[in-house]
């Protein structure tokens, strides 16, 4: 187990530092997700673990808003380690990061709690931003994340799943179809208000009334919709 700053962990946190906690067996990767995140004031790395078992001790003691969570490692891989993390009164929220995009490894991530799901090839500022999103409580998934997500899903499903949709999506109103396709196409809030001249609360406001017109929960939901409309 490896803790960043030890003996400085009394030191004050600015009042909205994201707290990170970083999980993976390769050191090297540790130092470069430090190095990326080190850069962002409002981010602070307080603790890093080399498998499942290390994560959760240093979840429980360091108590972070955010877990950078691989997948594949040795005693206890970060499927399970997610699964006990989250299952603990006030869990932090948790991003799984890995190389892998198989379609078993997304669904057991989601399943597990996993509050986004990340490449490691992912460029630095959408990892940074990815963070964030995730701290004010966004789901948080790659475009390539969505599309194996959606591509399961819609396995052997009946040609009626695209008219069901369409028709849901009737009840939205244009511009809360325009949102509703830029989340089929994974992007995040701030990109969505940039992209079409909104403000990220505004958009937020979108999202919660697409949310409750589709009677869905979350984002993938939104854009399965999307994906069975045919408009991604």
């Amino acid at each position: 187990m490896a803790t960043v700053g030890d003996g400085l962990q009394e030191d004050p946190v600015t009042e909205n530092t994201i707290r990170i906690v970083l999980v993976d067996d390769d050191p090297l990767v540790r130092a470069g997700l430090g190095l990326i995140l080190g850069g962002s004031p409002d981010l602070e790395v307080v603790a890093e673990a080399a498998d499942g078992v290390e994560a959760v001790q240093v979840v429980a003691e360091h108590k972070p808003d955010i877990v950078l969570m691989d997948i594949r490692m040795p005693r206890r891989d970060g499927i399970a380690a997610t699964a006990e993390i989250l299952a603990r009164p006030d869990a932090p929220r948790v991003v799984v990061l890995t190389t892998f995009d198989s379609d078993d490894m997304v669904l057991k991530a989601l399943q597990a709690g996993a509050s986004g799901f990340l490449l490691k090839d992912t460029p630095p500022p959408k990892m940074v931003e990815a963070i964030r999103a995730v701290d004010a409580g966004e789901t948080t998934l790659s475009p390539s994340v969505i599309s194996q997500v959606i591509g399961l899903a819609t396995k052997s499903v009946d040609d009626g799943r695209g008219e069901a949709a369409l028709k849901q999506l009737d009840a939205l109103t244009e511009r809360e179809r325009e949102v509703a396709v830029a989340i089929g196409q994974g992007k995040s809030n701030a990109e969505i208000a940039g992209e079409l001249y909104m403000s990220i609360a505004t958009v937020k406001a979108y999202v919660t009334r697409i949310f409750y017109k589709l009677g869905v929960d979350n984002r993938v939901q939104v854009a399965m919709r999307v994906h069975d409309a045919g408009l991604v």
